[in-house]
């Protein structure tokens, strides 16, 4: 494949790259990711089908050659800038993006000063430079990060280095070395920007759903509203807990509580606002938890707690705590400061008990603590006191 038809391929390959974007995302919230990236593939589109057309004779050399590396550099930078955004580094993609202006104003003094050799050196290097700026997000937390991810930072990084030692081995090649002649230079760097731009391409979206189904399967086990366990990963913390219940030890202790009267918040101030009330009370129990402890959103406004090798008097002063500290904190909303209370049942796991009988138990406390005007803690023997 000659020069012309490889610039022609760069040219309709980030054009339908930009396509497959653009109607990927037609349907969804446009994220600032996605935008960037799409804006870099038209960048890059419109960047090489100047250079097509400078090759074919019918845009002159100084235009296709300043506008379209203008572009390419801002395509490539925005490339780069998308790639430290979407692995949460914002303030690298603003560094990488305020590169752009010192790099083309670089290459615009090479084209002056030496078309010939400057040009294609100090090109080849600032594009290459973005590339291995996009690999370096790309490797963000190596041990963690996907084979997915690994292998585009690794070949990103190779093709960047062979694109940035093109104009290098241009202007240094020793004369004997007629086998790396320029238009051989020019074929190599052409298909590592060909290269580039299928992997950054799909890579791109393959990313993209390789996050989506990460997020699927977080939401399988996370409650979505308050970021906490949701009732089949609480469970599932549970049953090593109830197991080791057979062995004789140090006990462990469930905690079930309830916020009172959650219903007037909704219908006075509206679903919104008792969402950042759950939220609140999320956030002041986590306060009195250790790392050990498990705290889980089961149904509506009802939570429990797993206390490892926790005895009942001590879990009932946990509970004291948070059902004090809940009655404390009024949470500030949209209208009004809106004060919230919590009633708590507590009882610890016992030899025989399966996940049913536990929770019946803890809920049998929780009804009672209701039942005796809210707003208080009892304990799963008190509870069956208050019954007989």
């Amino acid at each position: 494949m000659d020069i012309t038809t490889m610039l022609l391929a760069l040219a309709l390959g980030n054009l339908s790259l930009c396509a497959a974007l653009f109607f990927f995302e037609y349907e969804r919230k446009r994220s600032l990711v996605l935008s960037s990236w799409t804006i870099a593939k038209q960048c890059q589109g419109a960047a090489w089908l100047l250079l097509y057309l400078r090759s074919a004779g019918v845009v002159p050399d100084p235009v296709a050659i300043l506008l379209g590396y203008a572009l390419l550099f801002t395509g490539v930078a925005f490339e780069a800038g998308a790639l430290w955004e979407a692995f949460d580094r914002a303030q690298w993609r603003r560094a990488t993006l305020w590169l752009l202006v010192p790099s083309i104003g670089l290459f615009v003094a090479c084209y002056v000063i030496d078309e010939t050799a400057l040009r294609p050196l100090a090109g080849s290097l600032i594009l290459g430079g973005f590339y291995l700026s996009g690999a370096c997000a790309l490797a963000l937390g190596w041990k963690d990060a996907s084979m997915l991810r690994r292998f585009l930072a690794i070949a990103t990084s190779l093709l960047a280095l062979l694109v940035a030692a093109r104009g290098m081995l241009a202007l240094t090649m020793p004369a004997g070395w007629n086998w790396i002649s320029n238009s051989n230079l020019q074929l190599w760097t052409s298909s590592a920007f060909y290269l580039l731009m299928l992997l950054n391409g799909f890579g791109c979206l393959l990313l993209a759903r390789e996050q989506g189904q990460r997020e699927l399967e977080r939401l399988a086990v996370v409650d979505a509203l308050t970021d906490m366990p949701n009732r089949r990963s609480f469970f599932a913390a549970l049953a090593p807990w109830l197991a080791l219940a057979r062995r004789p030890g140090v006990p462990t202790a469930l905690v079930l509580f309830d916020l009172d009267q959650f219903k007037r918040i909704n219908d006075s101030y509206g679903h919104p606002a008792g969402d950042t009330v759950l939220r609140a009370v999320v956030d002041v129990c986590k306060k009195h938890l250790r790392d050990s402890d498990q705290l889980g959103r089961m149904v509506g406004v009802e939570f429990a707690i797993l206390l490892p090798r926790t005895g009942l008097p001590e879990a009932a002063l946990v509970a004291e705590r948070m059902r004090a500290a809940i009655a404390a904190t009024p949470v500030k909303g949209e209208r009004a400061m809106i004060g919230m209370t919590a009633s708590f049942g507590v009882t610890t796991i016992r030899a025989d008990d399966s996940v049913v009988s536990l929770f019946k138990r803890a809920d049998e406390a929780l009804q009672a603590a209701k039942a005796l005007g809210r707003n208080r803690v009892i304990e799963a023997a008190m509870a069956t006191a208050h019954e007989a």
